[in-house]
């Protein structure tokens, strides 16, 4: 059922509605959080409510995806978080009413197209709601509002560390072009492709075990790298007693150079995720020059090459998602191919050739369910094509 389709059973009238897509960053792997550089393609699949205006200012939703009702008032956001999806929708609305006067409250129903894990499904559900809350109060939203406001409610309320890629793609991505764009000072452009470019499809593979950024590794990942660029920034300064605190550091700050001179002297696991940065750095860079040369063979190696990164020195992956990107990487038509998301479990991404899909979609079922038959009935694989954010960047 659809949620529109829900509100009207529920409610008896017509719903207004709030959509915001999900993404993908082929390449810009797990740098966002130490301002770096990535790109971003929004997914014509995504996060869909149906609501409408309650005067009394109460929040009511529920989520065909997710047991629960949520509820609680636009101007009474409990101090602790529940531990349910609601919370992302608490916190964001604690940071919208830091900045704006909320009156009025949403009844509505929630419906995420396709399965959480990879895809920045949170960053898409607040996303929406946010965008509907404003709207039932008469907010006009800018870009900035919707990537900071739910990058923070993600941050301080649910306390995921996250960066600020999923929620930028999601509110600056435009159809048919790239997101470049560079954490460190927000600077971006949709690049479209070059005149050459083939045609191609996303493909979007969920192994079916699930994925909660809040329960992996990764909040342990952006210390190791928080870690390293501390002790390499101490290294080429010659002082450890700067003044600098740990939570302020990133790898931005140190250059390659000084990585080249000092890495050896980190631990081994800091080593490793520093040389995921600086190589996915160079990827980002290199692989811009073929988008906009409509490369997209030279683009995909490239996309290949940081899915290893991400397994052998970033250390993510389940069993499950190396299956899939080593099926995937080997298959003709598969453009380039790796884990979405934080990647430690999920799903896998690819780039594919249109003529090429059916096939791809039938070898990576058998293969994979040969090798893990009990995710029958959870594996699923969806073809994509590119969307519109929900901002107003051109």
């Amino acid at each position: 059922m659809y949620c529109e389709d829900k509100f009207r059973e529920v409610y008896g009238r017509e719903p207004e509605t709030s959509f915001s897509p999900y993404r993908i960053a082929p390449l810009g792997a797990h740098i966002d959080h130490q301002f770096g550089c990535i790109h971003g393609l929004a997914l014509n699949y995504g996060v869909h409510m149906a609501y409408g205006i309650k005067q009394n200012g109460i929040i009511e939703l529920q989520s065909l995806n997710f047991p629960k009702r949520v509820q609680f008032h636009v101007n009474d956001v409990p101090e602790e978080k529940s531990g349910d999806w609601g919370d992302y929708l608490r916190g964001v609305t604690k940071e919208l009413g830091k900045k704006y006067r909320l009156k009025y409250g949403i009844a509505g129903v929630i419906r995420g197209a396709l399965p959480s894990g990879g895809i920045s499904s949170s960053a898409a559900l607040t996303i929406c709601y946010l965008r509907a809350v404003a709207q039932a109060n008469g907010i006009e939203l800018e870009d900035n509002d919707y990537i900071y406001m739910s990058k923070k409610a993600e941050n301080d309320y649910v306390g995921v560390s996250t960066g600020k890629l999923d929620q930028s793609c999601e509110t600056l991505c435009r159809k048919g072009k790239l997101l470049a764009l560079d954490c460190l000072d927000d600077s971006y452009e949709n690049v479209a492709p070059g005149p050459d470019m083939p045609d191609y499809r996303i493909g979007i593979f969920f192994s079916g075990v699930p994925r909660s950024l809040a329960n992996s590794a990764y909040n342990s990942r952006v210390d190791e790298c928080k870690a390293a660029a501390f002790a390499l920034y101490a290294y080429d300064h010659g002082d450890l007693d700067m003044g600098l605190k740990f939570k302020d550091m990133y790898l931005r700050m140190v250059p390659e150079g000084t990585f080249k001179e000092y890495g050896v002297r980190l631990p081994h696991d800091w080593q490793k995720r520093a040389r995921h940065y600086y190589t996915e750095m160079d990827r980002v860079k290199r692989g811009l020059e073929c988008w906009k040369n409509g490369d997209l063979a030279g683009y995909g190696k490239l996309v290949n090459e940081s899915g290893m990164s991400s397994i052998v020195n970033y250390e993510c992956g389940s069993p499950e998602l190396i299956k899939l990107y080593d099926i995937l990487s080997k298959l003709d038509g598969v453009y380039g191919c790796r884990f979405s998301g934080a990647g430690f479990k999920g799903c896998c991404m690819a780039l594919l050739d249109p003529a090429k899909v059916d096939m791809i979609r039938e070898v990576v079922e058998k293969e994979y369910l040969a090798e893990f038959p009990d995710m029958l009935g959870k594996y699923k694989a969806y073809i994509c094509e590119t969307a519109d954010g929900v901002g107003k960047a051109k």
